[in-house]
């Protein structure tokens, strides 16, 4: 075994467990509610956020009992870089969402900098109204601006490096089923 996949275990292993399979299981059914009462009568298109939000949006379409229309798009701001610039479509949006309610699903607002950048791009390109829900709200004060709120969040959580339900760590354990911290992080 190599010692890069020894370090991904020893994470897993060491990693602070901040809410499990089943507090996360509650708050996607109770996500799933909250936008069924929002939204099942508007027609959505609903945009998973790859690769981050496929696991929560997998789980929250099941419970939306509703019409909908749903499909994904992958942006990034960082282009193998450490910093952001200019959003980078890796797959745009193939759907059109004129005169739509769109439904953004992600997995995580941290600093909120790309979904910021995919909410401008829907209303510039004719979006009705653009909702957002993330399954994890990080805690602090460094958003993209100071009124940046997901409109569904499923939960929130310290500020640490987070893993599972789709977020991963190095790529590694966005199949993890509960939300943990890296330790130390």
């Amino acid at each position: 075994m190599s010692a890069d996949l020894e370090h991904i275990r020893q994470v897993m292993r060491e990693a602070d467990c901040l809410h499990n399979e089943a507090e996360v299981e509650a708050a996607i059914v109770r996500v799933g509610v909250e936008i069924s009462e929002k939204l099942s009568e508007s027609n959505p298109v609903v945009f998973c956020v790859m690769n981050g939000g496929l696991i929560f949006a997998g789980k929250l379409l099941t419970q939306l009992q509703f019409p909908l229309e749903a499909s994904y798009l992958h942006a990034t701001r960082y282009r193998n870089q450490t910093s952001g610039g200019d959003l980078f479509w890796k797959a745009k949006p193939e759907v059109s969402f004129i005169d739509r309610d769109v439904l953004i699903i992600d997995d995580i607002l941290d600093e909120g900098h790309t979904l910021s950048a995919i909410l401008d791009f829907c209303r510039h390109a004719g979006a009705r109204n653009v909702y957002t829900a993330v399954l994890i709200d990080k805690d602090h004060d460094r958003k993209a601006s100071p009124d940046l709120k997901a409109d569904f969040t499923g939960l929130s959580c310290v500020d640490r490096y987070v893993f599972g339900y789709g977020m991963d760590y190095k790529g590694y354990w966005r199949n993890a089923n509960g939300i943990y911290a890296v330790k130390g992080l």
